[in-house]
């Protein structure tokens, strides 16, 4: 019966299956990782089952021996327009993009399909790559297309040092679409970060280094061997014993890294816990996250009592380096007393990036509203006193109260 369709759509649609051909049982669709840009068949599940394998079993191997189940939505495709056949079509090929039905000259479109049709076989022609934008190719194949050589005059001259300012700033922007949660602005920002990702692993492509693969490759590799307690025989049954745990397999990939080295004079020095923090994170994100590494390593304060002492003998200390008017000290122990109080944000599960984060923003409505005031009243800011402006800023609190 297979045999039949491919060459009923060889003759028909054009199908050339030197070029790959993806064949899918119509009932597992949402399952499968189909690829726009590749040819497809959709067949019954009926139609497929070879005639000596009795209906609902399985070989050992196949999803359901291995405990996986291959009717579910597929990852990254399982959102709520995800679980249905006709519906993930539609987010997968444009509307008019032609359907080939069987046994019949009569076309139709991914638009117009429904659920009769899809209980016959039917082709889908492949979508150009660019056109193929819902696949986890597309974006590639579109910045290989836009680094060629009659591709885009800006694109080609971008290095990973050019780039690094546009990583940041998607990232901040990623940052702050999270405050409201899941949104379509936070699927778009997303996007453009990962924009980012694909544009390094094409530039190092070139270079010949690495490539879109060895980044997928690296991350989910890491990512199962440290969750041994999913993938494997380790137990974790409460967050604390998974952070432990993660930075125990950490230390021993640290190690073995250093012990790894080749062709160097001397074996490298081993990695410390905090080694892998990045110098160019902002300073109270960067602080947050070394207490935690040191934290899940035993030291840390053993109650919230002994970093709230450690604040007032860092902001004596810092009063007392101001009336000595030693600028050099008192700086440090400004840092010094920041530091603590980012402390004292970890222990409470407060992120301390995104608490001053909110401060700004509420310093912002405020001042905002403090100028409307004072245009309303006709008056520049600068002409008023401090008490006046601190009259305007308690009136925008009380508003801001009222409105909250």
């Amino acid at each position: 019966m297979l045999d039949a369709l491919v060459t009923e759509a060889r003759l028909r649609f054009g199908l050339d299956p030197a070029g790959g051909l993806q064949i899918v049982a119509t009932e597992r669709l949402t399952a499968t990782p189909l690829e726009a840009s590749r040819p497809a068949l959709l067949v019954p599940a009926a139609l497929l089952r070879p005639a000596a394998q009795p209906s609902g079993t399985e070989r050992p191997g196949e999803p359901e021996a291995r405990g996986i189940p291959s009717d579910g939505p597929l990852p990254g495709r399982h959102g709520p327009r995800g679980r249905d056949p006709l519906t993930l079509l539609g987010r997968l090929y444009p509307a008019e993009h032609p359907v080939g039905r069987f046994g019949t000259d009569a076309l139709t479109t991914v638009g117009a399909l429904s659920d009769a049709d899809l209980a016959g076989p039917l082709y889908l022609a492949p979508l150009a790559p660019e056109l193929a934008v819902a696949g986890p190719w597309a974006m590639p194949w579109i910045s290989d297309r836009l680094r060629a050589p009659d591709g885009c005059p800006w694109d080609r001259e971008q290095t990973h040092e050019s780039l690094r300012s546009h990583l940041l700033e998607e990232a901040y922007e990623v940052y702050d679409a999270l405050e409201a949660g899941a949104t379509p602005d936070l699927a778009g920002e997303l996007g453009d970060l990962l924009l980012q990702v694909v544009l390094h692993a094409q530039l190092a492509a070139e270079a010949g280094v690495f490539d879109l693969v060895d980044v997928e490759a690296a991350i989910a590799a890491k990512i199962v061997r440290r969750h041994p307690h999913v993938f494997g025989q380790a137990e974790a049954r409460t967050a604390s014993d998974v952070n432990r745990q993660w930075e125990r397999i950490k230390a021993q990939e640290r190690s073995d890294a250093s012990e790894g080295s080749v062709g160097e004079a001397e074996p490298a020095p081993p990695k410390g816990a905090l080694d892998g923090i990045s110098r160019s994170l902002p300073a109270l994100a960067a602080s947050q996250e070394m207490q935690e590494r040191a934290a899940h390593l035993g030291y840390d304060w053993p109650s919230l009592d002994g970093v709230l002492d450690k604040v007032v003998e860092e902001t004596n200390e810092l009063r007392v380096a101001i009336e000595e008017d030693d600028i050099a000290a008192w700086a440090e122990e400004f840092g010094d007393l920041l530091f603590v109080l980012v402390n004292v944000a970890r222990k409470r599960g407060v992120d301390a990036e995104a608490a001053v984060r909110s401060a700004n923003a509420k310093f912002r409505r405020r001042f905002g509203s403090v100028e409307q005031q004072a245009a309303a009243r006709g008056v520049a800011l600068r002409d008023l006193d401090f008490e006046a402006l601190d009259a305007l800023w308690d009136a925008a609190k009380a508003e801001e109260r009222m409105t909250t």
